[in-house]
């Protein structure tokens, strides 16, 4: 029997209770839709009343865009205006990203069948592709040859965004010649965008590749640059360019015009034929550099769009180092020809007179030690005044010199002559040298027992004979040079000689103005002026170069050694490897009474100094004799009668001031060294 089972009617809310909270959900719901079109409608007024003037300038700009035109890059002449840097039209294949349809892989992959693409090209595109906006023209291929141009030109309307565009690119006719001068231009690296945006200049390289690396195309960057123009130009809602509203010209790069004529840079290269080495020659009377070769060179036209792995490697891992301009990096132990600027100031400190004589024995040994500091010639030179003492490099005479006179002594006047300074010349990574002091020794050792740290009378030795801790480049020593032949009067070095302005049809040209003046007596600067044209004259160390000459010249022969010789032992260069041997040095300047050129040549693992000095002659015989036409002695030559192109710098502008019609053309000279562009 089922067991009785009571239901019990569940009871229901009154009626008007139900009615009353449906009541309530449409009452909050009618208030939730009030708030939220209360909401749009403030937002409304927001962006259509106080944002108006703001989002109709965005809505404009979206519009309306700025497509930079890249500038033409000035150019580099000589000094009688042959080119030496300058662009040629090719071919580029470009892409514009929001015009192409699909994926841009699959466009570049459609390309490859008329243009071979490179990894490098994919990489170098990549690049500017996260650089440029979406409606700027990447190039992806870079200098097309005539067949690929062509080939691709009948099919481009299958290829939409994609474009073949005429630019502008670097070559550098005379290559290796002048590769440490003129420098080279590369793509714009990571590096380089970073140093433009901390300059605030990423303006002015929109749309541009490549920048300058070193060199001249370094220094000059902001000068052979340019200005972009632009166009300005109307966008649909996709972003494609309806039409053309305005176009503003680039203005192209200044011209560099330099003080050196191309035929004597040439002649330089000749005559250091495949030594090791560098060669400088400088105007004494303007600092303009006549002629610049580092030995051996490299082809500058390889780092324009990016130099390939194996030539880097080559070049780099070369033991000869032909990436180093040794001009003004290369630092060198002086030798002999730091004698002369010994000789000043032993004369300027009083130490010794004009008519002082001192011994010159084959040896000589500091008071107190029985090392021998020996002397090139091994019976000596009997006794000797500072004059025949530079004739003859009487090692023996500057050993007890430098010791007498002290470290103390010697280095302020020696830095007097520029020496362990930077030249200032238009060029960067220019290394400083060493002229070695006290200080300089205590700061260089810090790290080694204090002892070391000392300096020592040996080091006085050492340094009197352009050894030691002596460290200079040839540039260096050829502006030291040109100082001394100038009697102290200190012009910079350098060498642009002007900027050629094409867009205002200006010349701004570089006047020299002296630095400074060395105060130094007069006759001490003749004196040892006259000292080194004797080493040209019989019993000189270079008189073999002496003779025949129809114009005074003063020289020194310098042999710096790379290794030291054990004591008693003698110098053997057949047993020692060619990076040990000796270096041969020579500096010269002529006319010696108002010089016109300053020389410094230095071969590397060469021997003794005289080896160096035919060098020296024969360019000064090119340049004062073929080039300048130098007329014999007794005959005058007045300046305004030669051609322009003949004329030195200083001569040059010389003439162009005194010349009455030719005034009024001349441009406001610019009294500096490194002009700087307002652009």
């Amino acid at each position: 029997m089922k067991a009785l089972q009571f239901r019990t009617k569940k009871k229901r809310p009154p009626k008007h209770t139900q009615y009353g909270d449906l009541g309530l959900r449409i009452v909050a719901a009618f208030i939730l839709i009030i708030i939220c079109f209360c909401l749009l409608i403030a937002r409304f007024v927001y962006l259509q009343v106080i944002k108006y003037d703001d989002y109709v300038t965005a809505a404009t700009n979206n519009r309306i865009s700025l497509i930079s035109i890249p500038p033409i890059r000035g150019e580099i002449i000589d000094i009688n205006g042959v080119v030496l840097a300058h662009n040629y039209p090719a071919y580029s294949l470009e892409l514009i990203p929001n015009q192409v349809p699909g994926k841009l892989e699959d466009t570049i992959n459609a390309l490859r069948a008329y243009v071979d693409i490179t990894n490098g090209d994919l990489k170098r595109f990549n690049k500017f592709r996260a650089d440029y906006r979406s409606y700027d023209k990447v190039p992806l291929k870079l200098k097309l040859t005539m067949e690929e141009a062509s080939r691709l030109a009948a099919e481009l309307y299958r290829f939409p965004g994609v474009e073949i565009n005429a630019r502008t690119f670097r070559d550098y006719p005379y290559g290796e010649l002048l590769a440490h001068i003129v420098g080279y231009i590369g793509r714009i690296s990571d590096r380089d965008m970073t140093a433009l945006d901390k300059a605030n200049l990423t303006s002015l390289y929109r749309g541009s590749t490549h920048i300058g690396k070193m060199g001249l195309e370094d220094y000059y960057e902001r000068q052979l640059h340019g200005i972009p123009g632009y166009r300005e130009v109307e966008k649909d809602a996709q972003g494609h360019i309806v039409r053309t509203i305005k176009t503003v010209p680039a203005i192209p790069g200044q011209t560099l015009r330099l003080g050196l004529d191309i035929r004597m840079q040439q002649e330089a290269d000749r005559l250091m034929g495949n030594k090791r080495g560098a060669l400088v020659a400088i105007n004494p009377q303007s600092g303009a550099i006549l002629a610049m070769v580092s030995k051996p060179s490299y082809n500058p036209n390889l780092f324009i769009d990016g130099i390939d792995t194996d030539t880097w490697k080559s070049l780099n891992e070369d033991w000869r180092h032909p990436l180093l301009n040794r001009a003004t990096q290369g630092m060198y132990p002086p030798g002999s020809t730091f004698k002369p600027f010994l000789a000043m100031a032993a004369l300027e400190s009083g130490k010794l007179t004009q008519s002082t004589v001192l011994p010159a024995p084959g040896f000589w040994s500091i008071p107190g030690s029985t090392h021998q500091f020996r002397d090139a010639a091994r019976g000596g030179h009997g006794s000797a005044n500072l004059s025949k003492a530079i004739q003859v490099s009487s090692d023996t005479f500057f050993y007890r010199l430098g010791y007498e006179m002290g470290v103390d002594r010697m280095s302020p006047y020696l830095a007097q002559f520029n020496l362990g300074k930077q030249t200032g010349i238009d060029i960067n990574h220019e290394y400083a040298g060493v002229l070695p002091t006290r200080a300089w020794k205590e700061k260089r050792f810090a790290r080694n027992k204090p002892q070391a740290r000392v300096w020592q009378p040996a080091d006085s030795v050492s340094m009197a004979i352009g050894q030691g801790y002596n460290a200079y480049t040839p540039l260096q020593i050829a502006f030291a040079t040109a100082i001394l032949s100038n009697d102290g009067v200190v012009y910079r070095p350098h060498l642009v000689q002007a900027l050629l302005d094409h867009n205002s049809q200006k010349m701004t040209l570089i006047d020299p103005q002296p630095v400074r003046t060395v105060p130094f007596k007069r006759s001490n600067f003749e004196y040892v002026k006259d000292a080194m044209q004797k080493v040209l004259k019989p019993g000189g160390t270079a008189s073999a170069i002496g003779s025949g000459l129809s114009y005074t010249m003063g020289g020194k022969t310098g042999t710096a050694q790379v290794v030291q010789i054990k004591q008693g032992a003698r110098y053997n260069a057949a047993a020692l490897k060619m990076q040990l041997r000796d270096h041969a040095w020579f500096i010269a300047f002529a006319p010696a009474e108002k010089p016109q050129i300053a020389i410094a040549v230095i071969l590397e693992n060469n021997g003794w100094g005289a080896t160096a000095a035919p060098l020296a002659r024969q360019l000064a015989d090119f340049y004062l004799l073929k080039l300048k036409n130098l007329p014999s002695a007794g005959q005058a030559t007045n300046t305004a009668d030669l051609p322009v192109n003949d004329l030195s710098n200083d001569a040059m502008m010389d003439a162009l001031r005194h010349d009455e019609h030719s005034q009024a053309a001349l441009p406001p000279l610019l009294r500096a060294y490194r002009p700087q562009s307002g652009l």
